[in-house]
């Protein structure tokens, strides 16, 4: 019998991360695949099957599956696209915007640093965009307009890893988004937002189906090969010289994308997935 696992966060409640899991078991039934959705929890770790697509983000939980059982994605993988600077170093020479990493710090009630807010400064000038290493959906990313809002964000968020990127302005509020299945786009959507910075559906996004360029292509294949993952959504900003990697997800939702374009990604992770463990 062929069997898997999706195992979703222990404490996932909204629709729109428990419709990931369904649509998946769905797809995987068509092939014969039959598919428990489990919440993390000690026994979930434990549990038997010939896979498991990790759709957490519990670094931890994924290492331990990952000796028992191949994961999609890999636990790697989903370090490395869970800490926005980690992903920042791992794409090396793709483009993507300049970036500072926060100051490590252990001394909350510490005075800002201002050498290196002079450095951020001249290097990344203003407005700059400041984001939490770990956050989704748009969450956890600001924007600093002068050194006011700068040295307060500073101020903060200084006992949690972040970041600072440049500011895109000719992308401002308009992005794309490639979802990938084995180093292949298979979606593709513009998103803009006439009242934000940020594009994501969630902030108030609209998204509109669009057609992968070869650069789009070649980009998306670059970033799957180079962070060893079988499903991830890549957001690319429009900058003046060509697409830039704003950031990669390894449990990009999929349901706005889907309804977008009409394009049934769940069957193409679906296939993939059935490829790589019964196939090969």
């Amino acid at each position: 019998m062929k069997q898997g696992i999706i195992l979703i966060n222990a404490y996932t409640q909204s629709e729109a991360e428990l419709n990931q899991p369904r649509r998946l078991q769905e797809e995987l039934k068509k092939f014969g695949v039959q598919t428990a959705i489990l919440r993390n929890s000690p026994s979930a770790i434990r549990a038997e099957g010939d896979f498991c697509i990790f759709l957490d983000k519990d670094k931890y939980a994924a290492r331990a599956l990952e000796q028992r059982m191949r994961l999609f994605d890999r636990a790697e993988a989903i370090e490395i696209c869970d800490d926005k600077m980690l992903t920042h170093l791992a794409l090396g020479d793709i483009p993507r915007p300049e970036a500072i990493s926060s100051l490590l710090c252990y001394t909350p009630d510490a005075g800002e640093d201002e050498k290196f807010l002079d450095e951020v400064e001249a290097r990344l000038g203003y407005p700059v965009v400041v984001k939490e290493n770990h956050g989704s959906l748009g969450r956890q990313v600001y924007l600093a307009r002068n050194r006011g809002e700068l040295r307060a964000l500073v101020a903060r968020l200084r006992p949690i890893p972040h970041l600072y990127e440049k500011f895109i302005s000719e992308s401002a509020g308009r992005d794309v988004r490639v979802i990938c299945v084995g180093e292949r786009v298979v979606a593709c959507m513009k998103r803009e937002n006439d009242h934000d910075f940020r594009s994501n559906l969630s902030a108030g996004g609209r998204g509109e189906r669009c057609e992968p360029d070869a650069e789009m292509h070649s980009i998306a294949k670059r970033v799957s090969a180079r962070l060893q993952l079988d499903y991830c959504g890549i957001d690319l900003l429009l900058s003046r010289d060509g697409y830039l990697v704003c950031e990669v997800n390894s449990n990009a939702f999929f349901g706005g994308i889907e309804q977008v374009t009409g394009i049934n990604v769940a069957k193409s992770y679906a296939e993939h997935i059935y490829t790589e463990i019964y196939q090969k």
